[in-house]
C-alpha cells in the first residue's frame, strides 16, 4: 500500500514550482502550463493542475482564488498583500508589508478571534498597478477612480 503523505519532488513538479516562483505576476494554471510545456512538451494540463494543487497543499506555493475569474498562483509564500489594478486587472504584490504597524492591530485582533474559527485573513487593495500609473493619461485614471 502506498503512503499518501509521501511527497517526491519529481522533475515535473520542480519545473512547475520554478515557473510559479520566477513569475511575480501571479500566473494562472494555463500560463504555467504554456511555460512548462516549453520545457516538457508532453506534459498535460491535468498534470499541471494536479501538481499545482499538490504544491499548494504542501505550502510551497499559494493559491489565490477568491473573487478572481481564474485561479492564480503565488510563489511568495510569506504573508503579504496584493493590489489588483482596476484598469488592466493585473495582480501584483502590495508595497504594504504585512508586518507594517498600521496593520499589526488588525492582525492581532484576528488572531484573538479563535472562538469564531478564524485561522487566517486576506486583505487586498484595489488601485492602479505600477505600469498603469506610469503609462495611462491622468484624465483616464481619474475617470476610472470615480467608478469604484
Amino acid at each position: 500500500m502506498r503512503d499518501r503523505n509521501k511527497f517526491r519532488m519529481t522533475h515535473q513538479r520542480m519545473v512547475i514550482l520554478e515557473e510559479v516562483k520566477k513569475d511575480h505576476s501571479h500566473p494562472t494554471a494555463d500560463e504555467i502550463f504554456a511555460r512548462a510545456r516549453g520545457k516538457m512538451p508532453k506534459i498535460s494540463l491535468a498534470t499541471v493542475y494536479r501538481n499545482l494543487e499538490m504544491l499548494a497543499g504542501r505550502g510551497l506555493i499559494r493559491k489565490l482564488e477568491p473573487g478572481r475569474p481564474q485561479m492564480r498562483f503565488d510563489g511568495e509564500i510569506h504573508d503579504h498583500y496584493h493590489l489588483t489594478c482596476m484598469y488592466c486587472g493585473r495582480l501584483e504584490d502590495s508595497v504594504i508589508d504585512s508586518a507594517d504597524q498600521a496593520l499589526a492591530g488588525l492582525q492581532h485582533s484576528l488572531k484573538n478571534v479563535n472562538e469564531s474559527g478564524i485561522i487566517s485573513h486576506r486583505l487586498e487593495f484595489v488601485g492602479l498597478c505600477k505600469k498603469c500609473r506610469t503609462t495611462k493619461p491622468s484624465e483616464e485614471k481619474d475617470e476610472n477612480v470615480s467608478q469604484i
